[in-house]
């Protein structure tokens, strides 16, 4: 994104803009420039160099950050840290195609970014796809052959699913927390009783797989309690 730009942008700047800032986070309940800076999502730098030259060849996307995190709209913001503002008591026709353009600009990086996540998510479901390829070209007619020949066994059948699911949680990171059957020391950190009471080391069941994905869970195994 671009920056706006001035035409008189080559003139020092001698306006400091703080205590308008200052106001706007008052109304807020904003304490600091670093609690700003936090909030907004924009780099403390940036908050200077709004506090020094107002919106002059600041981003777009920071000058939105800060108008949501404000609770103003971004042509009041603009208005108000504009240094055509300042210099004329009323708004001029310069200022009103700053914030023209400010829009338009906006407006066209909302455009791109939801071209972009567009593009993200087909490459994503593609790859998907990918890693499921069998299980898409062969589960159905093996579902229609198991519904024409109920005697037919479904152990047959499981590899059509199993496989395919485990390259694709292996190429995402995920593992599952233990398998089905597995008997093991009751944790409440991972595990979640279907039925019963468990005390923490006690052994239980496993009765449907949880699963992690690096530091993070996804879902705690399901457990039952077994009693001795």
């Amino acid at each position: 994104m671009g920056a706006i730009q001035d035409r008189q942008s080559k003139i020092p700047s001698q306006i400091d803009f703080t205590q308008k800032l200052r106001d706007f986070m008052q109304r807020v309940g904003i304490s600091s420039f670093k609690v700003l800076s936090r909030t907004a999502g924009v780099s403390e730098r940036q908050i200077l160099r709004l506090r020094q030259f107002g919106v002059e060849q600041m981003r777009v996307d920071v000058l939105l950050k800060l108008s949501q995190v404000l609770q103003v709209p971004l042509s009041e913001l603009v208005a108000t840290f504009s240094q055509i503002a300042v210099r004329d008591t009323a708004p001029t026709q310069e200022l009103l195609q700053q914030i023209a353009d400010l829009k338009k600009e906006y407006s066209l990086s909302q455009s791109q970014l939801e071209q972009q996540r567009q593009l993200l998510l087909q490459e994503f479901q593609h790859s998907t796809l990918q890693l499921l390829e069998s299980l898409l070209l062969q589960f159905p007619t093996a579902a229609q052959k198991a519904r024409e020949n109920p005697q037919l066994p479904a152990l047959n059948i499981v590899p059509l699913v199993q496989k395919p699911l485990e390259r694709l949680l292996l190429q995402w990171g995920v593992e599952a927390i233990a398998p089905v059957g597995a008997e093991l020391s009751y944790n409440p950190q991972v595990h979640q009783l279907l039925e019963g009471n468990a005390q923490l080391g006690e052994t239980v069941k496993v009765r449907y797989t949880g699963y992690r994905q690096a530091d993070k869970l996804l879902y705690r195994a399901k457990v039952s309690p077994i009693h001795s």
